[in-house]
């Protein structure tokens, strides 16, 4: 059993000695074991030549001399709340304001916080409500137009996707014509070709 092993792995390295070198002057095998030995070493080849290596200091900067003060100021960032008043509210930052506000209005008794919209404990809703919300909601969405409901914003807006009644019933040339019609041309051309005025 050992001598048939020893055998299979001769074998499949006497495969590898022969083949190409892919320009790097050294077989397939040779070329992996180098490999595989300095990933291993913890030394590199060359560490004398790294040694000696010179750096070139980095060139300085270019500034704009005297016409500093004709530069456009740089961009306002519109990634914040301060600047931009269409920026998305976080769930967290919705919760803080409707907190705050329900401490602002704690003494007026006629104030009713949104954060209390359920009749049930703790403002939660009660079960009947919330399948009543449910089938509401079922509802809604069984009744939109879903011709004109876009699912993400790669699907093209409704009124890319309307056409006339007349476009829709209109179903072109039949494939018959199509096909007469293209064999008559093709007959046509071939016997007005003027082949040897190419040359």
């Amino acid at each position: 059993m050992g001598v048939a092993g020893v055998l299979a792995v001769a074998s499949a390295l006497s495969g590898c000695a022969g083949g190409p070198t892919y320009g790097t002057d050294k077989t397939a095998f040779e070329q992996l074991t180098d490999d595989l030995g300095q990933s291993v070493s913890l030394g590199g080849k060359n560490d004398e030549a790294k040694r000696n290596l010179k750096y070139n200091p980095r060139p300085a900067l270019v500034v704009a001399k005297g016409d500093a003060a004709n530069l456009p100021p740089p961009q306002q960032s519109l990634a914040n709340r301060e600047t931009n008043p269409n920026w998305v509210e976080s769930p967290e930052e919705t919760r803080q304001r409707l907190r705050d506000e329900a401490a602002a209005n704690e003494k007026d008794p006629g104030y009713r916080s949104p954060l209390l919209a359920g009749k049930g404990q703790a403002g939660q809703m009660t079960e009947s409500e919330k399948w009543e919300a449910f089938r509401k909601a079922k509802q809604d969405a069984e009744t939109v137009d879903v011709s004109a409901r876009r699912r993400s914003l790669v699907e093209p807006p409704a009124e890319f996707r309307s056409t006339d009644a007349a476009n829709l019933s209109d179903v072109g040339e039949p494939e018959l014509q199509k096909e007469k019609r293209r064999r008559k041309e093709a007959a046509d051309a071939k016997k007005s070709s003027d082949w040897w005025k190419l040359f």
